[in-house]
């Protein structure tokens, strides 16, 4: 079996990272499609800011790689905890907005 070396991923100079708070994911027969979008208080119809399309074998992958990642960050930090009904992760999300609304003078 042949070694397998790592590989070196390259990041474009002009990458603009995004930041989303909510994944829709869907799937076909051959293939897994991510959107991700960054949803905001007040927010009726937020944009799909990425699409993600992989492989099965590529979304296989990309759960067991998150797993992984998730046990480390976990060992490190302590759990992540999910909110539990009644609550919705968007309550959780937007409680501190709702809470402390921007100062519009």
């Amino acid at each position: 079996m042949p070694d397998i070396k790592p590989l070196s991923l390259r990041l474009p100079d002009d990458l603009k990272p995004l930041f989303a708070n909510v994944v829709r994911a869907a799937h076909t027969p051959g293939e897994f499609i991510l959107d991700f979008s960054a949803v905001l208080p007040g927010m009726e119809s937020p944009a799909v800011d990425a699409r993600v399309i992989l492989s099965p074998l590529g979304a296989k992958l990309l759960q067991q790689v998150l797993t992984e990642n998730i046990l480390r960050y976990e060992s490190a930090f302590g759990e992540i905890r999910l909110p539990s009904p009644p609550h919705t992760l968007a309550d959780d999300l937007f409680s501190q907005a709702r809470n402390n609304p921007p100062d519009n003078k």
